[in-house]
């Protein structure tokens, strides 16, 4: 019988393997800078050369990004679910936004389910400290700006997704994070302005969902979810049915009796 060698694995593609890992978990966040290659050989308990051999394999598979005397960072690109030209045009057209409601009723509903069956004390120690950065924004009303109670809303889902320990929804939630930003930007306006109950509705129904997550029941986690959602949507469309009504009323008034 002829057996074949056996190719010894090479320390850097043990490095490789776990900066991987780290990167697929989220350790690594997109546009992160590495530490100093001295403090990271000394983390993994490695030589430098072994060190700086992983970091060259995972440059040439597009993961990290060397810069000459400025170190390395986790690749921007993995980041780009759309590039900014398609969310331009996706933060600016009605239906698109329609649709990404709908995207954000599936993907966040599993993210609550999850979070709530897998989160670790940490994840519910920063998604607690999301939650009061949320309700920081709603109680300082009329003083914060609609992108920064937009940040803080997007800010909260993402630690949601984070918290959920599916690789998958986490990149696809950071990927979104801009267009998720601008889209609650978006929506909050016309929402306030059509229902008064509209702040403290999505008070409750994030405070809802936030202790659901924490008390692990992950059911009402992922109806909680999907209820938030409804609502916003069921919002929205009694504004656009308003701005057709309006628009209607200024043709009638701009026309001319025969």
């Amino acid at each position: 019988m002829e057996v074949g060698s056996v190719r010894q694995r090479r320390l850097s593609d043990d490095i490789v393997s776990q900066l991987e890992t780290m990167i697929l978990e989220g350790t690594l966040k997109v546009g992160e800078r590495l530490p100093a290659e001295r403090v990271l050989a000394e983390q993994f308990g490695v030589s430098r050369p072994s060190l700086r051999e992983a970091i060259q394999k995972l440059a040439a598979k597009g993961l990290l990004v060397s810069r000459h005397g400025g170190g390395n960072f986790v690749a921007q690109t993995l980041g780009s679910t759309f590039s900014d030209p398609l969310l331009h045009l996706l933060e600016s057209n009605p239906e698109a936004q329609r649709d990404l409601l709908e995207f954000r009723h599936t993907l966040e509903g599993s993210c609550a389910f999850y979070a709530a069956q897998r989160a670790t004390e940490l994840d519910r120690q920063r998604l607690s400290e999301a939650f009061v950065a949320l309700q920081d924004c709603y109680s300082r009303s009329g003083k914060v700006t609609r992108a920064e109670e937009g940040a803080a809303d997007a800010r909260f889902h993402l630690a949601i997704a984070e918290a959920s320990h599916n690789a998958v929804l986490l990149h696809t939630i950071r990927g979104l994070f801009d267009l998720l930003k601008r889209n609650v930007v978006t929506n909050i306006g016309g929402m306030y302005a059509q229902r008064d109950e509209t702040r403290d509705m999505l008070i409750e129904q994030h405070r809802g969902l936030y202790q659901a997550i924490i008390e692990g029941r992950a059911e009402e986690a992922r109806t909680l979810s999907n209820r938030h959602i409804d609502y916003v949507q069921e919002v929205l469309a009694d504004v656009q049915q308003q701005v057709s009504r309006e628009q209607r009323a200024l043709r009638r008034g701009g026309s001319t009796p025969r």
